[in-house]
Parts: C-alpha cells; structure tokens; sequence
C-alpha cells in the first residue's frame, strides 16, 4: 500500500526500543477506495438491517438473529478474509479490522457477527484440510451455515486446557466420540458447526474438532439470561457420545490449545477494533443530547462540565482507532511479506498475528477499557435519561460490559502481554536488555535540559521516548531483580502492563497527527489537539503505575534510584489540555456529531 512505507522489518513489541517515523504506520484517513466501498455497504446494512429492530434482537425474537446473519452473508459481510476459492472475498487483514469497528456499533448482532467470522471460521479457514475448507467455508461465507466457538466449560475458562470434555476413538477407527459440556457458547441457539475443543483419551493437551449439528448427540441448554447483549444466542451445548468423523479433527492431535490462542489473538486486536463504532455512536448520541438539552437558557454543550466529557470521549476513541489500525496494517504487512517468501497465506496469517500478539493484547485491553469509560459518560452526559431504556445510552452501557470479559478477561491480558515481552527478551527475538542497560547507566548521568529539535511535534517524541525509557528502567529492574518470581507477581505485571498499553497508545495517535500534518489535512489541527492530550495524560499514567510498580518489588536505594529516575523520564511540558477540550468539544457541537 503506497500510503505505507516499507516497515516489514518491524516487530512485535519493538515499538518500545524502535522510533517509528510517521510515514510508517497506517492511519484511518489511508483506507482505499475498495475499503471505503465495504465501509458503505456495511453501514447501509446496519441502517437498514439492524438499527430499525434493536428491540426485536435484544428480545431473541426466534429466528431473527440468524436471518440478519444470513442477509450479511447474501452482502459479503461475512467472507470478506475468506480466500475467494471458497466463495469469499479475500480481502486484507486490515479490511476486517475496518469490518469489526463498523459492526461494534450493533450491540448484540457485533458478538452474533464476531463469532461467526471469528472464532466460527477462522479455525477451519486457517487450520483446515483443504477438504475442510472446500465443504465448509462456503457455505460459512456465505452465511448458509452458522458457525459457533466451544472451548469454555463450566471448570476450565481463563484456564482453556483444563477442560474436562474427551474424545474417544470408537472400535472401527471412524469416529471420535466426544462427550462433555461446554458454556457461554455465542451463536450456540441457531449454530450448524461447532468448532469443539476436546481431550482424546489421556491426552494433556487439547484437540479440535469440526462438529456439524446434524451428527447427533449434542443438546443445548436454555437460553442465558445475561446483563447485555441480549440479543446473542448465549447457551450450554452438551455432548453425549456425539460421533464426529475422523477427518473432522482440525489439524493435529494435542494441537488444538495451539489452535485456540492463535485465534484468540485474532480475536483480541479485532475487539480492539470493535469497540470503535460503538464508542462513535455513543458520542453522536451524546452530542446531539448535549445540544438539545436547554438548562439555564442555553445547551449543556456549551458548559465546560459537559464540553471536557465530550472531548475527553472523542480523544480516547481517536486514540484507540490510531493504535488499532496501525497494528493491523503491521500484521497485514507481516503477512504479505511471508506470503512473497512463499508461505503459505493462511500460514502467514497465522505467523504474522502471532508476531504482534503483544500489540493484539494492548488492544483487546484498551479498546474495552476506552468503550466502557466512554458509555459511562454518555450515560453522564444524558443525566437522568441516560438511566432510562428509553434513551439510547442504557443498552450501550449494557452491551459494552462483556468487553473486558471475552476474548480473555483484561487481568489475563495485561499479565500476557507482558509475559510475551520478557519472553522474547530471554529469546533475544526483541533486544530490550541492551536498551535497558542504556537506560541505567543514563541514570547515572546529568539530565538534558536541552530544547527539543525538529518538527511540529519535536517536543512530544521527546517526551515520548522518555515514557519509553521509564517503562525499559522499572521493567528492566524488575526482571533482574525477580528473575522468574516476576510471572507470580501479579499486581506487578499488571502495572508493568499498564506502562506499555499508554506508550503504544500515546505513540500511535502522535504519529496519526504528525502525518496528517505532513500530508496537509484539514484534519491535522484537531488531530495534534487529541495527541496531545493523550500524551499528557499518559505521563501521569506512566508515572502512577511506574510509582506503584517500583513499591512493589524495590526497596532502599534501589527504590530511591528507581524514583527518580521514574521523576526524571515522566517531567514533561505543561498542557493547557482545558482550552484544547473546550476546542474540541465546541467542534463536536457545531458539527452535531463525533467529526474525525
């Protein structure tokens, strides 16, 4: 993509040793001609589908949901990744990324959707035989068949390959035979195939199958009654002796635990991407309200109150499409380049979502984080309408809940992603030692107090790269003090994560805004306005989490050293971020929506 510069030699979690140079990265305001057609026909299906029965979906009218999922399918929607061989579309990564963000505006249909084209498909379209692929993906793309996701049991959730559920090889050699129980299983009500999660006999590790409904054997519990997302076939799916074929099991035996990280990673940076439309509806909805609600004689926009909400809504949302799109671009650009080497494209699907799973984790972690503050303000903003179910914010707020739960609770993730880091570090797939000892023996030297020079944005890549070394120092320390007692610190990690989550965040939206000024865009101004509120409040995040870390696990002049050196890494330039907010906000109201 000629929007792009090369930067395949770009790595996972490099990004906090790595300066990246605005011309890099991918930012929304790239997408093709192509993509913005998709886009189109993706919101007029919304309009015209969805929007118009929110209140027959969220009461699980019988049959609807899966005609809704049929009709997508009748548009594309749902093989937009499915190799066209098999009847889809064969689009880039980044395209179902783009997909996903414009689906998280339908509530219950978002998780009918993702589950289907997901966690549904992708295991076949990925791992399949080419038989697998040629009799399902098809009719999956197509939306002729529903697909649905078994791994979670009623003992084994964060803890996926401790399910209890078995296969058993019948006398003939033709058949598994799988029993077990399987819960919160999304599309399970109206589900055709079951990609199903098993142990064979003794196995310790877990297998997957493809499991049609019509093999028999396999019963459903009620309906769950569930906080939000009503409208999303939430069931329990038994199986009892269900008999599946032997050329069902989905790639090898013992590889299925394999199999469901790999597409969970999928799953986690496309929920990044997903709580973007809903976050843009939520601050449309709030910004008209705030426009029409008169008190005092005049509209609540106009108050500085409401005016920091609106804004503080619309930077965390910029911030959180900036960082999901550039981690997709990078995995789209990883796997075109295994793909040019001769790989396989599945397999360099595979590979290249593998690559950025860190970034796919800050992701997953961020985005629901961002989607629930910002529902929580939009239920501010309407005040006392916003409790009612007759105002739009109630079932936002409902719906966007699950989020921090599914695709692995936010406390997994922040605890992974930092796993994932330190063991490429011991690997020396990611060279942070170096950098950390860099960092150490800065400590030890005279600050600079010098000017930052360069660009528009100088100043702020400075500051970036000082949030950088913060976090090299406290992660650094910690990994050398604690050795491998750092992965049963948990509060630890969890700190540690928060550090790397607000630096690649804060990264991403600056260089949005740094290359929207390069290029000229009318957009540029309010961009630079939203970077730089985010980079503010990411030092004191930074700084808050590095405080609390270092109390952790360091003591005496250790502790003292770590402190200021935290002091020195997070001294940044004072940001009058109130009058960028009143700017902001008073754009969002002249423009009667979220304008970016």
């Amino acid at each position: 993509m000629d929007a792009v510069a090369n930067n395949q030699a770009i790595k996972g979690g490099e990004f906090l040793i790595r300066e990246t140079a605005p011309e890099e990265v991918f930012i929304p305001e790239n997408f093709s001609e192509e993509q913005r057609m998709m886009a189109d026909a993706c919101k007029d299906f919304i309009a015209q589908e969805i929007t118009p029965h929110v209140e027959r979906i969220d009461k699980l009218e019988e049959g609807l949901m899966a005609s809704l999922l049929g009709k997508a399918g009748e548009l594309g929607l749902l093989g937009v990744t499915v190799p066209e061989e098999y009847g889809g579309l064969g689009m880039s990564f980044n395209t179902s990324m783009l997909m996903a963000d414009l689906m998280g505006a339908t509530g219950s249909f978002s998780t009918a959707f993702g589950a289907h084209t997901g966690i549904g498909t992708l295991p076949i379209q990925y791992y399949g035989t080419e038989a697998q692929k040629e009799r399902y993906l098809p009719h999956l793309g197509s939306g002729e068949w529903k697909a649905c996701y078994c791994l979670t049991e009623p003992g084994a959730g964060s803890d996926a390959n401790s399910g209890k559920t078995r296969a058993t090889l019948n006398e003939d050699g033709t058949h598994y035979l799988i029993s077990g129980q399987k819960m919160w299983i999304s599309n399970a009500g109206f589900a055709h195939v079951f990609i199903v999660f098993a142990k064979i006999d003794d196995d310790k590790n877990l297998s997957a199958f493809i499991v049609e409904k019509d093999f028999g054997g396999i019963t459903l519990g009620d309906e769950e009654q569930k906080m939000g997302i009503k409208g999303s076939s939430t069931r329990q799916v038994f199986f009892d002796q269900t008999p599946v074929p032997v050329e069902n099991m989905l790639g090898e035996r013992g590889q299925g635990f394999k199999i469901a990280v790999n597409i969970l990673n999928i799953g986690r940076i496309k929920l990044g991407a997903g709580v973007i439309g809903g976050c843009k509806i939520v601050i449309d909805d709030a910004v008209r309200y705030a426009n029409e609600r008169i008190q005092f004689g005049q509209p609540i926009a106009n108050f500085g109150a409401i005016q920091h909400k609106l804004a503080e809504m619309a930077v965390r949302t910029f911030a959180t499409e900036s960082a999901s799109y550039r981690a997709g671009q990078n995995i789209e650009d990883r796997i075109q380049a295994l793909v040019s080497n001769g790989m396989d494209k599945a397999e360099a699907t595979l590979k290249g979502v593998e690559e950025f799973a860190i970034e796919a984790a800050i992701m997953k972690v961020h985005g629901s984080e961002v989607l629930d503050y910002v529902v929580d303000e939009g239920v501010q903003v309407y005040g006392g309408m916003g409790f009612s179910a007759d105002a739009p914010m109630e079932r936002a707020y409902r719906d966007a809940r699950i989020t921090r739960i599914y695709e692995g609770t936010n406390e997994i993730n922040r605890m992974l992603l930092v796993g994932m880091i330190m063991k490429r570090a011991m690997k020396g797939q990611l060279d942070l030692m170096g950098p950390a000892q860099a960092v150490a023996r800065e400590l030890m030297s005279l600050p600079d107090f010098s000017e930052a020079e360069g660009g528009a944005f100088a100043s702020e890549f400075r500051t970036l790269g000082q949030l950088k070394k913060a976090v090299l120092m406290v992660a650094g320390k910690a990994a050398q003090d604690l050795g491998a007692r750092l992965n049963e610190e948990q509060e630890l990690l969890m700190q540690l994560a928060d550090m790397v989550i607000e630096v690649y965040v804060a990264e991403s939206t600056l260089l949005r805004a740094a290359k929207l000024a390069q290029a000229g865009s009318d957009r540029a101004k309010h961009a630079g306005h939203m970077a730089r509120i985010y980079l503010s409040e990411a030092v004191d995040k930074v700084w808050l989490a590095g405080k609390q870390a270092i109390a952790t696990f360091a003591q005496d002049d250790d502790q003292t050293m770590l402190m200021m050196g935290l002091k020195r890494f997070t001294k940044a330039p004072l940001v009058n971020t109130t009058a960028l907010r009143r700017e902001l906000a008073a754009h969002m109201a002249e423009q009667g929506n979220y304008p970016w």
